[in-house]
Parts: structure tokens; C-alpha cells; sequence
């Protein structure tokens, strides 16, 4: 069963524990201590839009990436309202098949693709200029696998936070995703992204969370499977509806812990030069302990 479908409609109120504006502060220095300081920024795995939202705020032009038609209408919502999330605005975006998993085509006219700003990538099938300052920055959402997206130019940086990488739970892919990124960067250009680690799935290990809130409710189901460092959860989440009765629906999500012994390889084989590792927001040396930490990789070929 395909992740983030139901799951999307209530994401941000079961990630409001998510200091998002602390995560997207701690990107954005990094981003800048790299030469980032402005320019195209890519985001894979964009979900709904938060990172994405602060990176344009702090002044890049933002391209986000997805592979959830939902996590992406939300997104769009989002922003076209404000921040407020209209559940009756994603559902129409997605029933008028604005997003598609094919390429950019369908979302960007590609005579206006130029690697300058967002605002020249965009053809206006998400327009909310009169709604925003002039200096607002436009985000072009795309629904694409990380592991096949396709840009029309190259990118100052691209950033993958909230365990988005985790995702890739095959190496070959993480390699062929890694390979990807380096064709799309800048010459010099930066590479960031966020993992959970061993130690984190290790913790969880089997166990079951839940939560209830007046609006919608969830079940999770953890398992950690350590021989193969694969994290299973399965998700049952109640969302109410108008007549005040509840829905049921399913997911079930998988992930993979990586060393950073393997990442390092990784980066190798799509040729990024590895940089450096940090303890989530810090910029201490990897510990073994660590829940969280940050990669941070460069292109070197072109």
C-alpha cells in the first residue's frame, strides 16, 4: 500500500511536535556556511511543504519534490492559503490531475525553464502573486520519485530532511538517487540531507504509539527488523468525518537505517565528494548514540 495517502490529511497535526522553524534555521546556516546563500534549492521528499515554505521565506527559490499526489496538494494548499491547511482545495487540486508522476511537463512549460529563479521556472499553474508581497518567492511542487526526478536545469543545492532518504531502503537505489542529485547540482554545488539512525530504530524497536485527538486519531505499530536494519510501522489512522463517525484507513511505511560507512560509499560510487557528518543540530562529530544527524556532500566532476 502506497504511504502518505490518508496519512497526509492529518501529517501536520500529528508533527506538531516538530520544531520545523528550529530545523529549517539549522539548514539554512548550514546552507550558508557552504556558499548557499541564494539561488535554486531543491527539496526531495518535500512532503508538505514545511521546510520548503521556510527556505522560501529565507529567500531561495524552492523547487519541491514528492512522490505523494496528497503530501503535494496539501503543500500547494498550504500555501496558496497562507499556511492554513483547506482539505476541500488539496482534493480539487488532485482531481484536476495538476500534479503528475510522469516529469515537470505537465506543472512547468519548458521554454521557461532557466536555472535563475523560481519565478521563471513556474508557467503559472500555481500562481498566488496577488495574494503575497512582491518578494515572495513562487514554489514549483513536482510529483516525482526521488529516485527518477528530472529537473530542466541544474540547482544550487538540494536538501532531503525529516528521514526522507530513510525511505530508500535499497542501496542501489540510494546510490541512483545520490547519482541524480550530482547530475542536477551546480558546479561546487551542496548536497544536505537528514537520517534516523540504527541507534534511534534500535530504541523504538517493537512497540505501539498511539494518539487521540478530538478530530482524528492514530495507531502505530513499530518493528524493527535489525538483521536486514529495515524499520516497518503500520499505521491505522481514524479520521472524523461529517456525520461524526470515524474512517479507518491503512498504511504501511518502511525504512532503513544506514551506516554512515555506507552513505560514505554511496556518495563515492554517484561521485559527491563527502564532506562532512554533524550530530543533528550541532556541529559535533557523529556519535554512535545519535538518533539524528545531518550529511553534508558536494559535487566535484563538472
Amino acid at each position: 500500500m502506497e504511504s502518505y495517502t490518508s496519512f497526509a490529511k492529518v501529517y501536520d497535526m500529528f508533527m506538531d511536535n516538530i520544531d520545523y522553524e528550529s530545523w529549517g534555521t539549522y539548514l539554512i546556516e548550514l546552507l550558508k556556511e557552504y556558499g548557499v546563500e541564494d539561488g535554486i534549492v531543491a527539496d526531495l521528499g518535500c512532503g508538505t511543504g514545511n521546510i520548503t515554505t521556510i527556505l522560501s521565506r529565507a529567500g531561495y527559490d524552492m523547487i519541491g519534490i514528492d512522490n505523494s499526489a496528497e503530501m503535494l496538494a496539501i503543500a500547494m494548499d498550504k500555501e496558496k492559503s497562507g499556511g492554513q491547511y483547506n482539505d476541500g482545495l488539496a482534493e480539487e487540486i488532485v482531481d484536476e490531475e495538476e500534479l503528475n508522476d510522469n516529469s515537470a511537463e505537465e506543472i512547468a512549460d519548458e521554454e521557461e525553464l532557466n536555472d535563475n529563479s523560481a519565478e521563471e521556472i513556474a508557467d503559472g499553474s500555481y500562481d498566488n502573486s496577488a495574494d503575497e508581497p512582491e518578494d515572495k518567492r513562487e514554489v514549483l511542487y513536482l510529483l516525482q520519485d526521488m529516485r527518477e526526478f528530472e529537473l530542466y536545469g541544474t540547482v544550487a543545492a538540494v536538501v532531503s530532511i525529516c528521514d526522507s532518504i530513510n525511505y530508500i531502503t535499497d542501496y542501489d537505489d540510494l546510490v541512483t538517487v545520490f547519482k541524480l542529485v550530482n547530475n542536477y547540482l551546480d558546479p561546487g554545488g551542496i548536497f544536505i540531507f537528514d537520517l534516523s539512525t540504527k541507534s534511534k530504530y534500535e530504541q523504538i524497536g517493537e512497540s505501539v504509539i498511539a494518539e487521540d485527538r478530538e478530530e482524528s486519531s492514530f495507531i502505530w505499530d513499530n518493528y524493527y527488523y535489525e538483521d536486514e536494519c529495515i524499520n516497518e510501522y503500520q499505521l491505522s489512522i481514524f479520521i472524523k468525518g461529517e456525520d461524526g463517525r470515524y474512517d479507518k484507513f491503512s498504511e504501511t511505511h518502511y525504512q532503513r537505517a544506514y551506516s554512515l560507512e555506507e552513505v560514505k560509499s554511496a556518495l563515492a560510487e554517484a561521485g559527491l565528494e563527502f564532506v562532512t557528518a554533524y550530530e543533528a543540530f550541532t556541529h559535533e562529530d557523529v556519535k554512535e548514540e545519535n538518533e539524528r544527524i545531518y550529511v553534508i556532500a558536494r559535487e566535484i566532476s563538472k
